[in-house]
């Protein structure tokens, strides 16, 4: 049971090639309280990895994750990423307005996901 501890992630923001980071400027877009709300739940995550699960964090396959923020005015964000080597990397976010996450979502978080990991230019 030693194994089983809390890892506080390092948090690590997508970064294109011209340098933009297309997450956190998005969450720079959102309200103030929007912004509280997907920070504090970014937060629980890093914290508590690896226990955080559902409600909050649901596996989407292919090593990719999201995290599931109720924001203002009964709307509801996503914020995609995965862990390796005790860091966390915030690959796409978006405000969700379907119940599936748009495969055209998953598609470029996923093709963010191979540019990190080396596997895609």
């Amino acid at each position: 049971m030693d194994d089983c501890k809390i890892i506080k992630l390092k948090v690590d923001f997508y970064r294109t090639e011209s340098s933009n980071e297309p997450v956190r400027e998005w969450l720079k877009e959102q309200s103030k309280e929007d912004k509280l709300i997907i920070g504090s739940d970014i937060m629980a995550v890093q914290t508590g990895y690896p226990f955080v699960g559902m409600p909050l964090v649901r596996p989407l396959g292919r090593s990719l994750f999201e995290i599931r923020s109720n924001i203002s005015q009964k709307r509801i964000s996503r914020v995609i990423y995965f862990v390796e080597d005790g860091q966390m990397s915030l690959l796409h976010a978006f405000i969700k307005k379907t119940r599936k996450t748009p495969q055209e979502d998953m598609d470029l978080a996923y093709k963010r996901y191979k540019i990190i990991r080396g596997t895609e230019k």
